[in-house]
């Protein structure tokens, strides 16, 4: 049987979000009406162009950018690719700064330029998530074609000193470029007051559907494309518009745009509340990252001697979503590289899970998680070699424990039925 959203406590926000019913309104005429190709010549083409062009002037709105200034992609991903392919491209130069807690969508590509050749500096940070400028002084020389710092960290919410940075790099003639997917529509942010040469976003993360991204590019700055095809996108990306996408993603940048308050208010004290209640009705619970830089819709708490993937799975069976600090729901038992480069012990860290908030969310869903979630670690404490006499032991068998958890989860269900 299908799970009704109505039934859900939604909690995982930074992973993705529920479109927005004035976005999904905004989009149904470029679906059933409005379907022609915004590249042809006639006039049926051309007022489905005037809808890529006003959503277009609706992202640069939000950012505080010309609108020339925006690119369309297919996501973050192909984002943040183009923009350190073309840096390299255009510069000639060999190296990349970038950080040690970046999304997957830098990491890898950075990894795989390492094996080609790059060099590629990660840069560390301090315990608490946040970067010290003085390491992107030391990286950032002559030799850097660019230097790619996220605005906000997508587990933990830290969000870094981006436009310091960026004017720092302007002083070295680096290309500066930021994967802000994560900060778009949580925290202001005006591209005209700084330096940020490119600027990676995405509709997802804000209340537009998936599969639709824009990258934003400087004027001026020099620029090769990845997809090389037709005009599109002033033939800096080839390919046809996912248009009603495009549609809504605008509507959705201007439904952000209004909400700014609310989420630094309403949303930030939901946050606020969660967090806290869970640190006073919950021993050996912590907070990973600064309290303060941080978004206002996110909290990463790890908890001792559990398992983030047992955590999530109880909390899945109580109908409430949220995501763990490490890559375990993938089925990798290696903690969070976030979190391991903020210096945690392995244990903690696959202890860790984040809870991501939206203005979607109301106080009830957080009595809920109060509600659920201190029972749910008692009982997993129980079960858990950590919590008895082996507090130091950061390799326990991580197996057994979870062989234990799902015999239980079997006797559990045996039982339902039998007593069905």
């Amino acid at each position: 049987m299908k799970l009704s959203p109505k039934d859900l406590v939604y909690l995982d926000n930074n992973a993705t979000t529920a479109v927005a019913p004035e976005v999904f309104e905004a989009m149904k005429p470029f679906l059933t009406e409005f379907w022609g190709n915004p590249s042809s010549a006639y006039r049926f083409g051309s007022q489905v162009h005037a809808g890529v062009e006003e959503a277009r002037e609706k992202i640069a709105a939000l950012l505080g950018a010309d609108p020339k200034e925006i690119i369309f992609t297919s996501c973050g991903t192909e984002s943040n690719n183009a923009a350190i392919n073309s840096a390299l491209e255009v510069t000639g130069k060999k190296k990349v700064v970038t950080t040690a807690v970046e999304h997957s969508a830098i990491i890898n590509p950075c990894e795989r330029l390492q094996k080609k050749g790059i060099e590629v500096v990660f840069l560390p940070v301090r315990s608490d998530g946040t970067l010290d400028v003085a390491e992107v002084a030391k990286a950032v020389d002559d030799r850097t074609a660019v230097c790619s710092v996220m605005w906000a960290n997508n587990e933990t919410g830290v969000i870094f000193p981006v436009e310091e940075i960026a004017a720092l790099c302007k002083r070295r003639g680096v290309l500066f470029h930021t994967d802000a997917v994560q900060a778009i529509s949580k925290i202001p942010i005006h591209l005209k007051t700084n330096q940020v040469d490119m600027l990676s976003l995405v509709g997802h993360k804000l209340h537009a559907p998936k599969g639709v991204g824009a990258l934003y590019l400087r004027r001026r700055t020099r620029f090769a494309p990845t997809l090389v095809g037709g005009h599109q996108e002033r033939g800096k990306r080839g390919g046809t518009e996912n248009v009603a996408s495009i549609v809504g993603f605008g509507r959705a940048c201007e439904l952000a745009g209004a909400q700014m308050t609310e989420k630094n208010t309403r949303v930030r004290a939901l946050r606020d509340r969660l967090e806290n209640e869970i640190l006073a009705r919950i021993p050996d619970v912590y907070v990973n990252g600064h309290r303060d830089l941080r978004l206002p819709n996110t909290t990463n708490v790890a908890f001792d001697f559990v398992e983030a993937e047992a955590v999530l799975l109880l909390l899945d069976k109580a109908d409430i979503c949220a995501s763990s600090g490490s890559a375990c729901t993938t089925g990798s038992l290696d903690p969070s590289h976030v979190l391991k480069a903020m210096g945690l012990t392995p244990a903690r860290a696959r202890g860790a899970v984040r809870f991501s908030l939206s203005v979607d969310n109301t106080d009830r869903d957080v009595d809920r998680v109060l509600e659920i979630l201190p029972g749910i670690i008692q009982r997993l404490r129980e079960i858990s070699p950590l919590h008895h006499g082996h507090r130091d032991n950061e390799k326990y068998d991580v197996e057994a424990a979870r062989a234990r958890f799902e015999q239980e989860q079997s006797h559990e269900s045996e039982s339902e039925v039998a007593t069905a």
